[in-house]
Parts: C-alpha cells; structure tokens; sequence
C-alpha cells in the first residue's frame, strides 16, 4: 500500500494500531514485524516511532485498552441481589467479548510475550475484572443463593467459560445472541449451585 499524502496523526495513529491489531491476532505477535505494520498501513516503518517506541509498546497498549474498555463496560449492581448481578456480569462479557474477538484472542494468547513490567501491569487489571466477578460470588454464598466451596476457583472457571464462547460462536448461527447469553446465563447458575 503507498502512503497516503497528507496523513494526519488523528489518522495515521489509530490505523496503526488497527493494523497491529488485526496482525498480532492473525499470525502472533512474535511472527509479525514492524515492518510489517508499517506496510499494512502505507507508511514507512520510521513513521511508526513517531507512534509507538517498539513493537512491544505497542501490544501492551493493544492490551491495555481493552482491559480498561473492559472495566468500563462492566458496571455492577451492588443494590440487587447476587443471581441479577451475575446475570449481569455473562451478558456483559459475552457482548463484550464478541464484539471484540481479536482483543480477547490477544488477551489471553500474548501475554507471555509482555515484559515484565507491562504483564504486572495488565494482570493488575485483568485482577480488577476478575475481582468483580469473584465479589458477586462471595455475595451470593452471603445471600445463601450461591453454593461455592472455592469462590476463587469458580471465578476463574466461570471466567474461562465464558470467554471460551469466542472460540466457536458465529453470528448467524444456531443461537443468536440473546438466547446464547441466556444459556450461559443458566450455565453459570448451575456452576455456582443456585
């Protein structure tokens, strides 16, 4: 692709990141060079520094916009009971996940190419999210509508669970959104003995 004459920064910025996006979830972050990035977005690859200092820079960002997407997306109910919350909680992060297959997938799949500085600082935040749902779950065993005997390892296995949905689920399949939602719904329920 030639550079666009003219490219402003506004632009320039978020195409790159676009690009690193889409090219870090197909082929992996170790596979893909700045070069690379710089030609799916028809710059030169010295116009991606006035962006990003390193390719590195760059994934962290990639994460932690999503993460922190996350985390404003999801917005608990601490006023209704622990079964409404958790209801709330699966439809928030399967929307969320499905509309964001290529965060998620970078997500999970490339933090163990993060230093160690920007992996403290991304399980920092994945700790907030994981923390909300594992709160509601504690709340539930209060309430005595949950039966749990390691909120903890509920939380991570109902976390796994709901973000493996981006792994098989397609739009226009056998379940459309809404009713793929309420069946996780259920799952989760069943999962924490209510």
């Amino acid at each position: 692709m030639a550079r666009t004459q003219g490219s402003r920064s506004e632009i320039t910025g978020p195409l790159i990141r676009e690009a690193a996006l889409r090219l870090f979830a197909r082929h992996g972050y170790a596979a893909v060079s700045m070069r690379q990035i710089a030609a799916a977005v028809g710059v030169q690859v010295g116009t991606l520094y006035a962006y990003t200092p390193d390719k590195q820079t760059l994934l962290a960002d990639l994460l932690k916009t999503h993460m922190e997407a996350v985390l404003a997306e999801w917005h608990d109910r601490p006023d209704t009971d622990a079964l409404t919350r958790l209801d709330h909680f699966v439809a928030t992060h399967i929307a969320m996940s499905l509309d964001h297959l290529e965060e998620v997938f970078l997500a999970y799949m490339e933090l163990r190419n993060l230093s160690p500085e920007n992996h403290a600082m991304i399980a920092g935040l994945r700790r907030r999210y994981e923390d909300a749902l594992e709160i509601i779950l504690i709340d539930g065993q209060r309430e005595g509508r949950m039966r749990l005997d390691d909120p903890r390892l509920a939380m991570l296995a109902l976390i796994g669970m709901l973000t493996g949905v981006t792994n098989w689920y397609r739009a226009g399949g056998r379940l459309d959104r809404e009713r793929l939602i309420a069946i996780y719904q259920g799952l989760a329920r069943g999962a924490v003995g209510a």
